[in-house]
């Protein structure tokens, strides 16, 4: 494996699978296979997901709704989506723990550092929910985060696209895709990587980040292996 440590990170909107909202247990499902898969080979794995397929303060706030207030609604709503991906880890074998930045006693732990790190030495999966527990910062500002402070050794962006490309490839068929491309040429070419939080974090603190396709099977294995799979920010 090419990886010690992980942090995994996923949108709120790829647990919808081919649904128009909430949750598809059965692409909870197979995300869980694919991490287990991972796991089995040694690999210390950590995740954050988003919210957006349940709430999203950003929506919000543009309808009227105060931002903050909004953007709490939007942590919970990753606490939700958590204790799904939770729930399918464990009915394949993974034990897990989830800990989130706003206290919830009865249903998760509270984040501290120290213990997320423990629990990754001990072979658990460490889902860390509700962000950074703060408003005005997004869930992939959280994945940056979170990946520093555990010293992981990549953050994996899981989306539904392969990589990065010139443009969207969903709306340009001339976009073509970058295999390798630095920090420094995305902030250029103006690229839509992670929020501008969350890359500045990871330029800084010299973290890496892949953006794959996470719904493509094996993806995953393929990125621990080392393949190059998806696009590598360095």
């Amino acid at each position: 494996m090419k990886y010690k440590r992980i942090l995994l990170k996923l949108s709120g909107e790829s647990l919808m699978g081919e649904k128009q909202y909430g949750i598809d247990n059965e692409r909870v499902r197979q995300y869980a296979i694919d991490i287990k898969a991972v796991h089995d080979k040694g690999l210390e794995i950590a995740i954050v997901i988003g919210g957006g397929n349940i709430f999203r303060g950003l929506s919000a706030e543009k309808s009227g709704m105060d931002r903050a207030q909004a953007d709490y609604m939007g942590m919970l709503a990753t606490v939700i989506n958590s204790m799904a991906l939770q729930d399918a880890l464990e009915k394949v074998g993974i034990k897990t723990r989830l800990l989130t930045a706003i206290k919830m006693e009865q249903i998760c732990e509270p984040f501290i550092r120290r213990r997320a790190v423990r629990h990754l030495e001990k072979g658990r999966v460490v889902i860390f929910g509700a962000g950074t527990g703060n408003p005005y910062f997004t869930t992939d500002s959280a994945a940056a985060l979170r990946a520093i402070e555990i010293k992981a050794d990549v953050v994996l962006k899981g989306t539904r696209v392969d990589g990065i490309y010139t443009a969207d490839p969903e709306k340009d068929p001339h976009a073509t895709k970058y295999e390798e491309i630095t920090f420094r040429e995305v902030y250029d070419k103006g690229l839509n990587v992670m929020d501008m939080t969350a890359f500045t974090l990871c330029e800084e603190n010299q973290v890496p980040i892949i953006v794959f396709d996470m719904n493509k099977h094996g993806n995953f294995m393929k990125i621990a292996n080392g393949e190059p799979i998806g696009t590598l920010v360095k």
